[in-house]
């Protein structure tokens, strides 16, 4: 029978996704997350009725706990120009990187989903919902640059994070910094703001 309490539910998929980042999708076991959790033995079990759907619901944990309702809202304000543009995207790779546990749980899960048809689905779901509403956020927010300037920035700065995370000593924390403004100024070019949607 599966449980109902939502907070503990919840630590369990904070749990999973900590033994995916350290201990790999292998690793991922009700005992692993139990003993991560530091709950009962069988706890788990209690609340997931299988591993996938562990892997599944800690694919969609991750996502909750890198929106930032409030990061979202501020790209809504200031001014609207390269610089800005430059400016978050520092600041998502730092946000992002500042919770590299949730990063490299979703590399597992990536991994997991090339062997795993219905977690690859719902990855994808997750993955394109995202992509796409940072596109249109970003176009209805009136900075420079359109959905596929987006599409261009995450694909880039995905790679830089996970250089950032997997091989920390590749590039210094200033070589980071350069290429992502190196990165907004090459996209963006001459473009100028657009006008708010």
């Amino acid at each position: 029978m599966v449980r109902r309490n939502p907070q503990r539910r919840t630590a369990l998929l904070d749990a999973a996704i900590d033994v995916l980042a350290r201990e790999g999708a292998r690793g991922l076991t009700f005992r692993a997350v139990d003993q991560q959790a530091g709950v009962p033995a069988g706890t788990a079990s209690n609340y997931f009725a299988s591993r996938d759907d562990i892997l599944r619901h800690a694919g969609e944990r991750v996502y909750e706990r890198l929106t930032d309702e409030a990061v979202i809202a501020e790209g809504l304000t200031g001014p609207r120009d390269r610089a800005r543009v430059t400016e978050l995207m520092h600041e998502l790779v730092d946000r992002v990187a500042a919770y590299p546990t949730g990063f490299l749980a979703l590399l597992e899960l990536r991994l997991e989903a090339t062997r795993r048809p219905e977690l690859r689905a719902v990855l994808t779901g997750r993955v394109r919902a995202d992509v796409e509403f940072n596109a249109a956020h970003h176009e209805k927010s009136g900075l420079p640059g359109d959905g596929t300037t987006v599409v261009l920035l995450w694909l880039a700065l995905n790679w830089l994070i996970l250089e950032r995370l997997t091989l920390p000593d590749l590039f210094t924390d200033r070589q980071r910094h350069e290429l992502v403004t190196a990165l907004v100024d090459r996209l963006l070019g001459g473009q100028e703001a657009l006008p708010p949607a």
